[in-house]
């Protein structure tokens, strides 16, 4: 089976895209939490890397292009479709999201709302990002 590339790499920015404002979303709902973390000394007042949201952001997109990947080599033997594009999303979002986060739920002083919401971002935005991939991608 031959990969369309281009596809791939569409439905990889697209899905990039997804992720960055699913992101953007979650963000938002914990800056409160972030502002008190930094009150009681548990994060930095200015981030250790100045270019930290466009890192962030980047990082993002060359998961969601990883992603795209591998629905595009799935579909061989799960089948296309939004099944395949949940199944892929889910398992990357779970290797991404669920083992760090549970040591920092954990472990970390902070209010364990934090990791949860890091949790849902990598979750929910990789199984956003695969079905965006999924339904852009053909053969």
């Amino acid at each position: 089976m031959k990969v369309n590339r281009s596809r791939v790499w569409l439905g990889g920015i697209a899905g990039g895209v997804a992720w960055t404002a699913w992101s953007f979303f979650i963000g938002l709902r914990l800056g409160p939490m972030y502002e008190a973390a930094q009150r009681q000394g548990l994060f930095l007042k200015q981030p250790r890397y100045p270019f930290f949201a466009a890192e962030w952001i980047l990082f993002l997109f060359v998961m969601s292009i990883i992603i795209a990947y591998l629905y595009a080599w799935s579909r061989a033997t799960a089948g296309p479709g939004l099944r395949t594009a949940l199944k892929i999303g889910m398992m990357v979002g779970f290797c991404a999201g669920i083992p760090g986060n549970f040591a920092q739920a954990t472990w970390s002083p902070v209010t364990h709302l934090l990791p949860l919401g890091w949790m849902l971002d990598m979750w929910g935005g990789a199984i956003l990002a695969a079905v965006v991939a999924g339904y852009i991608y053909k053969e």
